[in-house]
């Protein structure tokens, strides 16, 4: 592993920002058109949730004091979107029958298929279920849902979400059961 891996601090934003925009530009343009990709950074559905890093579950992977990829779970309703997305559920989980939220999972075109979303995703995972959570779901980009299938996540509603512009973009709500240790 070349890189490491950190729960992100509120100085982060600024620097986490810049990768979910690098990241979606990058990784993106397969399954999205440009309209799409630059209404989702600029309506806040891809962005920062600065509720994540408070709460401690939201972590970044950096290499030389750069940062390459970010992603975390929560303990909260919230499924999706940034600080200044409007349909935010800040109530938490009962972990007994509710499944935890993977969230902002975003790599570096640069790092993309070099084990970083996995590192990411396997800590999220462990964390969660030491909160007592037994399953997590998430609403996944069409081109994370192609890592999340990876490692046993299912495929579950598609999902047309239409941005406070009025341009539209494909979602997939995905879900897992955390396995045992």
């Amino acid at each position: 592993m070349d890189f490491v891996l950190r729960k992100a601090t509120l100085e982060d934003r600024p620097a986490i920002s810049i990768l979910i925009a690098e990241s979606v530009r990058g990784l993106s343009r397969d399954d999205y058109s440009d309209e799409q990709i630059e209404s989702a950074i600029k309506t806040a559905v891809f962005g920062v949730d600065t509720v994540l890093i408070t709460d401690g579950t939201y972590f970044v992977a950096e290499v030389d004091d750069q940062l390459i990829g970010c992603g975390g779970w929560s303990k909260r309703k919230t499924l999706f979107g940034g600080d200044q997305f409007t349909e935010r559920a800040p109530e938490e989980l009962d972990p007994r029958h509710e499944p935890a939220k993977i969230r902002a999972f975003f790599v570096h075109p640069q790092w993309a298929r070099r084990g970083v979303g996995k590192t990411l995703l396997t800590r999220c995972e462990s964390d969660a279920r030491a909160h007592g959570f037994t399953s997590l779901e998430m609403m996944a980009t069409l081109p994370g849902m192609k890592m999340y299938q990876a490692f046993g996540y299912m495929v579950g509603k598609q999902v047309i979400y239409k941005m406070t512009d009025g341009v539209t973009i494909e979602l997939v709500r995905m879900n897992k059961q955390i396995p045992s240790p």
